[in-house]
């Protein structure tokens, strides 16, 4: 058998990479390499937390060369973010800018965690070729629109190729529009009222005296009359015992 060439070995590790991805996937990010090309990834990567980018979604290209995994792969945002020029190989430390720091055990995994961690950092201090600096309310307008905005290629939206985990709401905030009358919460963000008729003592404040109370009300007497009783009972006694004697 004739030994591998690079490019045969490039292979082999692309179609590792992308099996490994694959049955290990992330909510942080989906990539897959084209079709057509399993030298060209697509990536969807979700913008890091607590950063004008969170809840945005980024779709970017990942180039690699016929060297892979001895030469760095190109990365190109796609994505209008206000952190990255669209259609530009960025320069970052891991990338093809820097061959002289790349190593052959770093992978496409490692390529997509290392872009995400560069979106919070500040300008041209952190990354030179392909990067912008907008205001930061202009990167929240950005992250928002980002959510539908269709890859070309993969004809779909950034949401449908990484949807937000269940139970989550990564879309940034909108602020909701002020209407007439008093202010009352969302119907499912009301607690339940608890059941007036749970507790022994709200029965006996609320719904009144049962039944077999009032009852029993009703069959004793009397303080006064109890009273009146004793006294006549007493002053018999007295008259029989009188006439006894």
């Amino acid at each position: 058998m004739a030994p591998l060439n690079k490019n045969n070995s490039a292979v082999k590790r692309i179609m590792q990479e992308a099996r490994e991805l694959a049955n290990d996937p992330s909510p942080e990010y989906s990539a897959a390499p084209l079709e057509d090309d399993i030298f060209e990834w697509h990536c969807t990567l979700r913008g890091p937390a607590e950063s004008e980018f969170e809840g945005g979604l980024y779709h970017f290209r990942i180039l690699l060369p016929a060297e892979y995994p001895f030469r760095p792969p190109s990365l190109m945002m796609l994505t209008p973010n206000g952190r990255f020029e669209t259609d530009t190989k960025i320069c970052i430390s891991f990338t093809s800018y820097h061959e002289e720091l790349w190593q052959p055990a770093w992978g496409v995994r490692t390529a997509i965690i290392g872009l995400q961690g560069f979106f919070p950092l500040k300008g041209k201090a952190a990354v030179g070729i392909g990067s912008i600096e907008y205001p930061i309310s202009e990167r929240k307008r950005l992250a928002a629109l980002s959510r539908t905005w269709t890859c070309p290629h993969c004809r779909e939206t950034n949401l449908a190729l990484l949807p937000d985990p269940a139970g989550t709401e990564q879309a940034p905030a909108v602020e909701a529009t002020p209407v007439s009358g008093p202010s009352n919460p969302p119907a499912e963000a009301v607690a339940p009222a608890p059941n007036p008729i749970a507790s022994p003592a709200v029965i006996d404040r609320v719904a009144g005296p049962t039944r077999a109370q009032t009852a029993s009300k009703r069959q004793r007497p009397p303080i006064l009359l109890d009273t009146a009783i004793c006294f006549l009972v007493v002053l018999v006694c007295g008259i029989v015992f009188r006439r006894m004697f």
